[in-house]
């Protein structure tokens, strides 16, 4: 990280008087960028700092800089890394990446076994995400309990996600499971004892197909195109509709 001023680590239940800025802040930064989040209240953010299920960024002088919480879904199957958020006084300094890595740190330190996700509209933490070993997935790849995706339900692209029967969005969906890194280890560590390229019957093939490290300028304006798509097809649907019945309005919400 650029700033040798900030520090980022684990939030305590000492932290909770900044869980407000904290919170104001998320509500801001969705308005600013048009889109939405899971609303979460100053309480909630410091349950997650009592439970230790959070990290913080703070300068030296004790000034708020960032924070990210962890949940946890499905019978602590699946992990999301939530909330991201960085003070606007603070951005470019490299700490959303400081926090990723930490939250991450964090979350395979309290539930190992579990698949870590996200769902984000954002190419810097899609990046970020990619270098922490997370890899694009189908939305059938995460998480199918209601109330993860219920918290979509304050996003202005709801809609979107409704109509395509929560199998497509705007966000792109990306997974670390531990037990496929675990066999992508075994099957290297064999390989390099062996001085053999292992493909373990075509498994380690199918799965570099999903990286996109290598060329993410490639995957970036894929995730574009995809978003072009999604929302003229919205548009179309749309319109369609109010063509064909004046009186008649399309609600997707809860559907």
């Amino acid at each position: 990280m650029e700033n040798k001023d900030i520090i980022v680590r684990a939030a305590t239940a000492g932290d909770k008087h900044y869980a407000k800025t904290i919170t104001d802040e998320m509500e801001a930064s969705a308005k600013a960028r048009g889109t939405g989040i899971a609303k979460r209240s100053p309480d909630y953010v410091s349950l997650k700092m009592d439970e230790g299920k959070a990290v913080i960024a703070l300068t030296k002088a004790g000034e708020w800089v960032g924070f990210c919480y962890i949940e946890a879904w499905g019978h602590e199957k699946f992990v999301a890394n939530s909330g991201l958020i960085v003070n606007p006084a603070f951005r470019g300094h490299g700490v959303a990446k400081a926090i990723k890595e930490k939250i991450f740190e964090l979350s395979r330190k309290k539930y190992p076994d579990a698949k870590i996700f996200g769902l984000t509209t954002g190419l810097a933490v899609m990046k970020i995400n990619s270098d922490l070993g997370y890899e694009p997935v189908t939305y059938s790849e995460l998480t199918d309990d209601e109330e993860f995706w219920k918290g979509c339900r304050s996003c202005v692209n709801f809609d979107v996600l409704t109509a395509k029967n929560r199998k497509n969005c705007l966000c792109t969906a990306m997974l670390y499971d531990p037990v496929e890194k675990a066999k992508e280890a075994e099957e290297k560590a064999a390989a390099e004892k062996n001085k053999l390229v292992v493909t373990s019957g075509g498994n380690m093939e199918a799965r570099k197909k999903r990286k996109f490290k290598g060329n993410f300028s490639l995957f970036e304006r894929w995730v574009r195109y995809k978003k072009y798509v999604l929302l003229k097809s919205m548009r179309r649907d749309n319109s369609s509709g109010a063509a064909g019945n004046s009186k008649k309005r399309f609600f997707f919400w809860g559907l």
